[in-house]
């Protein structure tokens, strides 16, 4: 199976995901537990490895370290999902239900960037 398309569709994701960090950073911010110091410069610094990953999975000599990177991003974002299911208030209202699921999809995402890790 030719996954190529998967790759790009999971790049221009994380694109998006990365320029959304600069264009609405109090969503983010929001959502950085308490315990991590200057929420701002952490919201900024994953934006843009969010943009930089996205863009290195795009070329084959790149793509399999830029696929770790997003797997170990997926781990340091972590706790944001986590407090984002514990702190109504940094859950956006969204029900409960909908910040469980979103904890193993995590997983799911870490899965799909594992396919392009060789």
């Amino acid at each position: 199976m030719n996954l190529s398309w998967h790759l790009y569709l999971m790049a221009l994701l994380y694109l998006l995901a990365g320029i959304n960090h600069f264009r609405k950073p109090g969503m983010y911010i929001k959502i950085i537990p308490p315990v991590f110091k200057n929420p701002k410069l952490l919201n900024y610094l994953s934006g843009a490895a969010e943009i930089i990953l996205s863009l290195l999975l795009v070329f084959p000599f790149t793509s399999p370290y830029a696929a770790w990177g997003i797997i170990l991003l997926l781990v340091a974002v972590f706790p944001a999902n986590l407090y984002m299911f514990q702190n109504k208030k940094a859950g956006f209202g969204l029900p409960k239900w909908i910040l469980f699921v979103r904890l193993p999809l995590q997983i799911v995402l870490m899965y799909w960037a594992y396919l392009y890790t060789f």
